[in-house]
C-alpha cells in the first residue's frame, strides 16, 4: 500500500471567532458519536471536507479536533450536518466521555 498525499482542500470551521457575532452565526450543536450539526448562515455544499476544531465542556473546557464531511444541509435552523471522518484518539476518547455523561 502506498502513502497518498491528500489533494483535497479542506476548510476549517468553528476554530476561532473574531467577534461574538461570528460565534452566534456559526457554532456546533447536537454532537453525537458520529458527527455534529454546525449552525451557520452559509452552509457548505454536501461532500465538502472540513477541519473541525471546537470546544466542549467536561470538567474543564476541552477541544475536539478532526476531519469531517458535510452530509446534509438544513434551512430551519440554517446549518449543516457534518460526519466525523477522522478524529485523534484523544478527541475520540473525549467524545466518548462526553456522551457517557449525557
Amino acid at each position: 500500500m502506498t502513502d497518498q498525499k491528500r489533494n483535497e482542500e479542506r476548510l476549517t470551521i468553528n476554530k476561532e471567532f473574531e467577534s461574538f457575532d461570528a460565534f452566534i452565526r456559526e457554532y456546533v450543536t447536537n454532537i453525537s458519536k458520529t458527527g455534529v450539526f454546525v449552525r451557520t448562515q452559509t452552509p457548505l455544499p454536501i461532500g465538502t471536507k472540513v477541519n473541525l476544531c471546537f470546544s466542549v465542556i467536561t470538567d474543564t473546557v476541552e477541544t475536539i479536533e478532526g476531519v469531517g464531511e458535510v452530509v446534509r444541509v438544513e434551512t430551519n435552523p440554517s446549518g449543516m450536518g457534518v460526519v466525523f471522518r477522522e478524529l485523534s484518539t484523544y478527541s475520540r476518547n473525549l467524545l466518548d466521555k462526553l456522551l457517557v455523561r449525557r
